[in-house]
Order: C-alpha cells, then sequence, then structure tokens
C-alpha cells in the first residue's frame, strides 16, 4: 500500500511533555488564548498569530479568507495564509461563543489525547462567520491551537431570505401566475443552470434562490426524485435522519432513523414544490458554448414537449451524482451467455427472480443490498468479491455519527464541528478508532465473515469509511443486515480468482472454476463524475477541469463546491450531509461573483 500522506503524529500528553490537564477552567483557558489572537489579528502581526500553534498545527478555511476551500499545515504556511490574506480580508470583530452547545469545554478524546474546544464568532469585510479551535496544553502550562477553521456562514449585504427577511407581502390571487411565470423564466433567463433534480442539486438551487440569484434546474426525468425513485426497489439509506437533513425544511419528527430511497424521491419532490424551486423535468441540454469575454454561456435546451429555448446563463452547476457512466468490466464471451446480465443501476427488484440462481460482481453497498434482496426473494446467490471490503455495522456508524447529529442538536452546528477539523487529524484519529470498533462492537461481525472467507480490510491506510468515500467514493459495506446473511450461508462467496470469461450459463474463473447463474448483475460502481459534464460541454471545456472528487493535495475535496479550473462550471455531489453544508458555501461564491465582491484573480495566496 501506498505511502500514507498524513502520517499519525497527533500531539499526545506524551508527545507534548504534559500530565492530564483535567482541572483547568475551560472558559479562562479560552478567554486567554483568543485575547492573545484578536490582539495579534487586529495589529496584524502575523508572526505573533502564528506563535499561538503548535509548529505543526493547521487553520482549514472554508471560503473566509480564502474564498476557497484550503488547509494549510504548520507556522510557515499557516503565516503565508495570513501574509497574503489578512489584510484583505479584514478579519476583526472576534468573539467568544458560549452558548450551552458552544461554549469552551475540554475533552478527552483517548486516555493519551486531550483538547479543548472553542468557538468564536468574527466578521470580515463581506460578511459573518464561524471559528472552531482546538487548543493543547505545553508544559509551560500555556495551551496552543493544534486546529483552527473559519468558515463563512453569511454575505453582510447579501444575508439569505430567512425568517425576518422572509417575504412579508399577502398575496390575494396572482401566486400560481407568478410562480408559472417564475418557473418558465418567461421574462427573464437565470443566471444558473443546475443539472440535476436529486439532492445536491434542489439543495444548491435552494441556496441560491434565497440568497437572491436565479436559477434553473434541469433533469432529463419526468419527475424531481426519480434519481432515486428508479434506483433499485430495496434501497434505504444507510446514515441516520439527523444527518440527512434537508436545508431550510426539516424531516418530520415521525421521520424514520433510515429512509428509504422511494420516501427520499417523494420528499424530494415535495421539497422542490415548497421551496419553490424552478424545476424543469422531461428535459436535456443538447448544445452548448461558452463566451470568454462575456463569461457567459448559451445553452440550448429541448423541452420534450414544450418545445426548445436558448438562454443565456452565467454558471453551470453540474449536480449529477457521485460518479459518471456506470462501469462494467470488459470480459470476454458475453454473446454466449444465455442469461442476463446488468449492472446495478438497472437492476430494480429480486421479486421477479424467485428462485433464479444469481451471480453479484462486486461486494460494497449496492452489492449487499440487491444480494440480500435476492436472498429475500429464495434466490440462489454468490457474491464475487473482487478485492477486500471495508465492513462496518450500522449501529457502529450511528454511534460515530451521534455525537452531533442527534435530537435537540442545531445541524448547523452539528455540520460546522463535523467539518471543522483537517482531513489529516481525522484520519489520524480514525487510525485510532476503527481498530478499536473493529475489535469490540464489530468484531462479531467481521469474526464470523472471515469464518466463511469474505476479505475485509479496515480502510486506505487504516482510516475505514471516511477515507474510502473521500478518497474513492466507495469500497465499503455499511452493514444492514446482508453480513449475518453470508455468515450464515445464505449469501455464498467466491474471490481468490479473477473471472476469465462468460460461459453459456455463467461465469468461469482462471482456477478452472464456473459459477452458474441466470442473472449477473455488476455492483462494480461508476466512471468519472466529469463524464456528464463532457457530454454537455465538449471536450475543451472539459480539458481544463481539474480532478472532481477525492482529496488533494491539502486534504480538501478536489473540484467540489468550489473553483474547478473553469469559471461558470461547478460541481456538488455526495451524500446529503456534504451536499446541505456545502451548497451554502457554493452559492455564497457565485453570488459574491455576480456582485463583484470575488474575483478569483485577485485571491493568491
Amino acid at each position: 500500500m501506498a505511502t500514507d500522506p498524513f502520517p499519525q503524529h497527533l500531539p499526545t500528553l506524551d508527545r507534548l511533555g504534559v500530565t492530564d490537564p483535567s482541572n483547568v477552567s475551560s472558559s479562562e483557558v479560552a478567554t486567554e488564548w483568543l485575547a492573545a489572537f484578536s490582539a495579534a489579528i487586529t495589529q496584524c502581526d502575523t508572526a505573533a498569530v502564528v506563535d499561538l500553534f503548535l509548529e505543526d498545527g493547521f487553520w482549514k478555511d472554508v471560503v473566509a479568507l480564502t474564498w476557497d476551500f484550503r488547509t494549510f499545515e504548520g507556522r510557515k504556511d499557516i503565516k503565508k495564509l495570513l501574509d497574503a490574506r489578512l489584510v484583505a480580508t479584514g478579519l476583526h470583530e472576534l468573539c467568544l461563543l458560549q452558548e450551552p452547545l458552544n461554549e469552551p469545554v475540554l475533552q478527552k478524546v483517548y486516555h493519551d489525547f486531550v483538547w479543548l474546544r472553542l468557538c468564536f464568532g468574527f466578521t470580515t469585510k463581506y460578511g459573518k462567520g464561524t471559528a472552531v479551535v482546538y487548543l493543547v496544553p505545553l508544559p509551560d502550562s500555556k495551551w496552543k491551537a493544534y486546529t483552527l477553521f473559519t468558515c463563512l456562514d453569511s454575505l453582510t449585504d447579501f444575508p439569505q431570505k430567512l425568517g425576518p427577511l422572509r417575504n412579508r407581502e399577502a398575496d390575494h390571487g396572482s401566486w400560481e401566475e407568478k410562480r408559472r411565470q417564475e418557473t418558465e423564466f418567461s421574462n427573464n433567463d437565470p443566471t444558473v443552470i443546475v443539472i440535476g433534480a436529486g439532492h445536491s442539486g434542489l439543495e444548491s438551487a435552494a441556496r441560491l434562490k434565497y440568497i437572491g440569484v436565479p436559477t434553473l434546474v434541469i433533469d432529463k426525468k419526468p419527475r424531481v426524485g426519480d434519481s432515486w425513485r428508479d434506483r433499485y426497489k430495496a434501497l434505504c439509506l444507510h446514515d441516520t435522519i439527523w444527518y440527512n437533513q434537508t436545508p431550510y425544511l426539516n424531516f418530520p419528527p415521525t421521520w424514520p432513523v433510515y429512509t428509504p430511497a422511494a420516501k427520499l424521491a417523494d420528499w424530494l419532490e415535495g421539497y422542490a414544490s415548497f421551496l419553490e424551486l424552478d424545476v424543469w423535468t422531461a428535459s436535456t441540454i443538447t448544445k452548448t458554448s461558452w463566451n470568454d469575454s462575456t463569461k457567459t454561456w448559451t445553452v440550448e435546451v429541448n423541452r420534450g414537449g414544450k418545445g426548445t429555448r436558448v438562454l443565456t446563463v452565467k454558471h453551470f452547476v453540474f449536480a449529477t451524482g457521485s460518479g459518471g457512466h456506470p462501469k462494467v468490466p470488459d470480459i470476454p464471451g458475453k454473446a454466449s451467455f444465455r442469461g442476463s446480465a446488468m449492472h446495478s443501476s438497472e437492476f430494480k427488484s429480486a421479486a421477479n427472480h424467485i428462485g433464479k440462481k444469481v451471480i453479484i460482481v462486486g461486494c460494497c453497498n449496492s452489492a449487499h443490498d440487491i444480494a440480500q434482496d435476492f436472498c429475500n426473494h429464495g434466490a440462489d446467490i454468490t457474491m464475487y468479491q473482487r478485492s477486500s471490503t471495508f465492513v462496518i455495522s450500522a449501529e457502529s456508524v450511528a454511534a460515530m455519527l451521534g455525537a452531533f447529529y442527534k435530537d435537540d442538536f442545531p445541524t448547523e452546528l452539528a455540520d460546522t464541528y463535523n467539518t471543522s477539523l483537517p482531513w489529516a487529524v481525522v484520519r489520524r484519529l480514525h487510525q485510532r478508532m476503527v481498530p478499536m470498533v473493529a475489535e469490540t462492537a464489530d468484531k462479531a461481525i467481521l469474526d464470523g465473515l472471515a469464518k466463511v472467507g469474505f476479505k475485509t480490510n479496515l480502510g486506505i491506510h487504516g482510516a475505514g469509511i471516511m477515507s474510502l468515500f473521500l478518497e474513492r467514493g466507495g469500497g465499503y459495506y455499511i452493514d444492514t443486515g446482508a453480513s449475518k446473511s453470508i455468515i450464515d450461508g445464505k449469501i455464498k462467496i467466491k474471490n481468490g480468482s479473477a473471472i476469465e470469461s462468460f460461459t453459456e450459463n455463467g461465469l468461469r474463473f482462471a482456477d478452472g472454476t464456473e459459477l452458474q447463474a441466470d442473472i449477473i448483475v455488476f455492483a462494480t460502481g461508476y466512471g468519472d463524475p466529469r463524464d456528464f459534464m463532457r457530454e454537455v460541454c465538449g471536450d475543451e471545456v472539459a480539458s481544463k477541469i481539474t480532478r472532481v472528487w477525492g482529496i488533494d493535495d491539502e486534504g480538501q475535496s478536489a473540484g467540489m463546491w468550489r473553483y474547478c479550473g473553469h469559471d461558470g462550471l461547478w460541481f456538488t455531489n455526495g451524500n446529503l450531509a456534504l451536499s446541505r453544508f456545502h451548497s451554502l458555501h457554493l452559492a455564497m461564491q457565485i453570488k459574491a461573483i455576480e456582485e463583484g465582491i470575488l474575483n478569483k484573480a485577485d485571491v493568491v495566496i
């Protein structure tokens, strides 16, 4: 395995040369540190600022100082950030937050690792934000920052139209016609086109609408939510309701902890309606061109039975999912196979295949869900495991998320805490936590899988599910029951030998064995997220786009919700939690560009 770019060196008590500081006053420590930090910021004394950090400390920023997603490691790089952006940003009005859920608190992360978390609000020339700092103790009784996170929450001159800023005029009969004209863009073109009416597209459209940016969502499917509705019938979200809330409109308290895909689809359809989002369904983009002098797109849209429209817009936002086209391995002899072979994206239900012989190629979330569906319908089912899989129970995932994502904990604050640590630190923490979970809460499952030959791992560099999700977008299974079926022999496992070819009756392997099948489902993932953008915008535009998804050199998500290499072109995808939080940051960047606040050429670090 490749060398870990973020080797484990947490600032443990031993490494810092201190004993457990459990008897300190969190409020006093936080107040003293923030006073020194604020004074140095006010005086623009960047050397004094960085002296308040550990030598290998971090400053992570989400559009507050950098108008980007950046992480700076070590005093040298932090000073470089401040020298370039402190005066330009006008960071001021730093105020310690002391409400019950954001007050300073000493946290014992592990038996040998303690930090003190504090939060403060701040103001810049353009908006207000929240910062989260994690301090660690030193032998001289001083505390220094291990990590600091700054995040812009709002634009001062362009706040979201929420609460007291909502529309306060009574409407006596004109609302329906007004909505029709708005949705049709009868009198104007949108500023932004969002491609894709799934959760990421709708959440981005909602953020843009309520920050004052006219936005049109286009989807080729007949109904909003069909991107979820048309997937396999057994699909259910593997993470919890509290983690999956949608902006401006929370699920009701009657909502189940784990949401069926069809139920989510209906919710998204209602979400678009209740938030008055402008959506054209059953529509496709047939032609685009970019004018670099005017920084505009000319877009031709085929609206099916409603004809064709040509629009001039400033921004494209691609919300077409975490992957590109379905990936299916090129296996010789497919024409000879007398059964049915399909990608998991084409599979709907096992109900029509009762008693059949089935092979699932792949061993991650979709593969397990589909295999369990076949198992429930009496099929003779074998999963072919091409490589080892990270397995974690849904209960363990819920426990991880439950620190912040739970009843009576504000989602916005949960998102801030969940994003507050640099990926390098998250990875180091998870490299400790993941083996502990595997040896305790999930030990019985993992031992049972090992006994039947199912191969598991601990994730990339032993950092578990988050490393696989953020770096690869897959490679794991959140166990919702299929592992027991594997352990009990109801779902058989084949691994250790490559697929050689199709046969008339199934698949032949390099070890000479053959598995018979009536149906073969390839749960083998998806291609590059840029695939659909290339089809819409062409090769010339696509050649300028950076990597999309995965982790960049600073530990930030590459190309997502941020500048991706081409003006007026953005990507948003990921799970509901990431889309919910970062859709606001995407919207603020676009609004800032449109209002002349942000010129990327001026932000050089």
